[in-house]
């Protein structure tokens, strides 16, 4: 208890007392009924949270009525009276722990989707009655979100007519001044709601580019009526939603709201736009003066991804000025996550005043039972998150096609009950794991969890395989978290671990195992096809991303812009190269999640590389490589001392047929069996040896 005493200490947010400071922050992750009801599922996944010790649990975002614009069809809900009674019961399995339950209410505006205006209310009575309409549904949302990118649909609510969020609707109208006062009555309307199914708070979402932060900037607000224009009017949406929920609930119940205390656009090189802190600090201020009881303080929007969901390369606790910020000046708790990775940190940040309570949502995604941890003094079992963004990748994906979020690193997410259930049918028997990257580590952990007795062969010193390549890029050190962390499970639960130790045929055969696991990983893709590809000029990405060969003041030719080729280039570019990249796709990282191609080019950017698309390498030469228009075939020179290749990787798996051949048991997984990232390595693991 000493080493966190700041941290596991109780403490009021207005008339509720939270036994500790940990807050699990809102992240939705579509586990919701259509018709906006919590599923078993739901409730498994935040009580497991709960049982470990969370003081205060926010669920995913939860809509206030369901005509507008929503962010996915299986958002939990508080528009309908109907809401009520199965909230209790919510409610209910989070007190059965101590912990508290506060609902987070949520209308998207222009960030919304088009295709859910107006249809909620005629598909839910419909997939109540008929559960496979949802099935039919699903199934059709990528036609609509295709339209919706072509403009044929409804348009979303907003504030006013202003320019399109980065990611959401493509079409915005403008609200009416009877729909402004008409969504403010549904807000005062789903709090009351939740304070008669006993939620113990209620949280408005006004950050991350939502309806309420859109009234707060200028930049979305440009209404001229008694909601736009001055900051007082700029405040009246939510400061009307305040004394309407103050009116109906009672000054004791207790309100949060989480706010956008500075939009971020300098830091996406738009200064001027938007507010920035000081107008953030005066929203505080005025909350605290409507007898708001917490701040929940955030930052940016859609346009600014990066600087509220922060990928990798993110320090932790980058933006706790924030949080500093506004407790200097209000005197109601705050409410920050500050990018927080670990309880230490979140003791530090309380103990010196920068927040009264520390938030997340990824770091409980990550490991449920953080808290646990805290109080039992173990820190260091804590599965960290490392910031791959696979949690909101998967639940954008997922979502519109009716399927739960998922995390990278921690295979009980939305399927608690199963996983911490699973069957003990192992009886002891012997299972070779042959690599420990994290398909082969995820694999070792998941068959100890069900009895077998697992050895995991390496032939490497460092354990790792891929993940150690992509450490050694700019700013990924964090991505070795997830290695450390799950050799420390594994070690726990008794898995053996073989370093240095080549699982060739004989080694196998002497273990006389039940069934072997290649986690054998892949090698980087070297084309036979292209002349001179063998030549002493041309090195592969990890060569470069390890150090193992670094040029410095040359002119380089990197061969594909994948997230590998980019930070391969971030390498080159600080080693002073002149650097051209050669991409066979009409787009850069094409296939990559946004926020690191934005995050990896915000860097690459003002040195001043050179990408060449629809462009295709031909041959490598001495002092240049030959490439092609891939459309016009057209060929052209482009001077380069070195190549190096950046093309991704081929499985590694030829212990595999041999060992078929001996009448042993295989199974191929991660790199090995396809290449790709973490999340896919451990989610491939996972479901391969769950049946094995």
């Amino acid at each position: 208890m000493a080493k966190f005493e700041n941290l596991l200490s109780p403490m009021n947010i207005g008339t509720m007392t939270v036994k500790n400071r940990i807050v699990m922050n809102a992240a939705e992750f579509s586990l919701g009924q259509t018709n906006g009801k919590p599923t078993a599922r739901m409730m498994d996944y935040y009580e497991e949270r709960a049982k470990a010790g969370v003081g205060l649990i926010i669920p995913g975002i939860c809509r206030v009525n369901d005509m507008g614009a929503t962010s996915t069809f299986t958002q939990l809900s508080m528009s309908h009276d109907y809401h009520i009674e199965p909230m209790k019961e919510m409610v209910a399995r989070m007190h059965k722990h101590g912990a508290k339950l506060c609902i987070q209410l949520h209308h998207p505006g222009r960030q919304g989707y088009a295709s859910s205006i107006n249809s909620l209310p005629v598909v839910i009575p419909v997939a109540d009655r008929f559960p496979g309409v949802m099935d039919v549904m699903f199934k059709a949302t990528p036609v609509l979100l295709g339209l919706e990118q072509k403009k044929i649909c409804q348009s979303v609510q907003a504030p006013s007519k202003c320019e399109l969020s980065a990611h959401g609707a493509t079409r915005i109208h403008a609200m009416s001044n009877r729909a402004v006062k008409r969504l403010i009555q549904d807000f005062v309307d789903a709090a009351a709601r939740c304070q008669k199914a006993g939620v113990d708070a209620v949280e408005l979402h006004g950050t991350h580019g939502y309806i309420i932060q859109q009234f707060l900037s200028p930049n979305t607000n440009k209404r001229t009526d008694e909601y736009g224009g001055s900051f007082d009017n700029r405040m009246r949406f939510v400061t009307e939603i305040i004394e309407g929920i103050r009116a109906r609930c009672g000054r004791d119940y207790p309100l949060i709201v989480r706010l956008c205390v500075d939009e971020m656009y300098d830091r996406i090189g738009k200064p001027g736009k938007g507010y920035g802190l000081d107008e953030g600090l005066r929203f505080a201020k005025r909350l605290e003066e409507l007898g708001v009881d917490a701040i929940d303080v955030s930052s940016a929007c859609y346009d600014a991804y990066n600087y509220w969901l922060e990928p990798t390369s993110f320090e932790p606790g980058w933006r706790a000025y924030l949080a500093k910020a506004v407790k200097q000046t209000v005197s109601i708790p705050v409410i920050a996550a500050n990018f927080i990775r670990s309880p230490a940190q979140a003791e530090r940040q309380i103990a010196e005043g920068y927040q009264d309570f520390a938030g997340s949502a990824r770091n409980f995604i990550c490991d449920p039972h953080w808290a646990q941890k805290v109080y039992d003094g173990e820190p260091e079992k804590i599965r960290r998150c490392i910031g791959c963004l696979h949690c909101i990748k998967s639940f954008i994906e997922n979502a519109s096609v009716g399927k739960p979020g998922e995390c990278a690193l921690n295979m009980s997410v939305a399927r608690e009950r199963e996983y911490f259930n699973m069957p003990q049918d192992g009886n002891g028997r012997k299972i070779a794991v042959i690599g420990a990257g994290p398909a082969g580590l995820t694999a070792a952990i998941t068959l100890q969890r069900r009895g077998f007795d697992v050895t995991v062969f390496e032939k490497e010193e460092i354990p790792g395989g891929q993940v150690n390549i992509a450490a050694s890029g700019n700013r990924k050190e964090k991505l070795r978290w997830a290695i450390d962390d799950m050799l420390t499970e594994a070690a726990e639960l008794g898995v053996k671990i073989e370093l240095n130790k080549e699982a060739d045929k004989a080694a196998i055969e002497a273990l006389a195992p039940y069934a072997v696991v290649l986690a054998t990983g892949g090698v980087p893709v070297r084309p036979r096809s292209i002349q001179g590809v063998d030549g002493d000029n041309v090195f592969t990405a990890p060569e470069i991303l390890t150090g193992k060969f670094v040029p410095h003041d040359k002119k380089v030719a990197v061969i594909g812009s994948g997230l590998t080729g980019l930070e391969t280039v971030e390498a080159l570019n600080e080693a002073g190269n002149k650097v051209t990249v050669i991409e066979m796709e009409n787009a850069i990282a094409s296939k990559a999640w946004f926020q690191f191609v934005d995050d990896s080019m915000e860097r690459i950017k003002p040195y001043g590389t050179k990408f060449l698309l629809n462009t295709k390498l031909v041959t490598v030469n001495d002092d240049s490589v030959t490439v092609a228009n891939v459309k016009t075939k057209e060929l052209s020179a482009v001077d380069a001392d070195y190549v190096v290749l950046a093309m991704g990787v081929r499985p590694l798996n030829n212990l595999e047929d041999d060992l078929r051949l001996s009448g042993i048991r295989v199974v191929t997984v991660g790199d090995a069996h396809h290449g790709g990232t973490i999340g896919n390595a451990t989610k491939d693991a996972y479901h391969t040896v769950l049946t094995l």
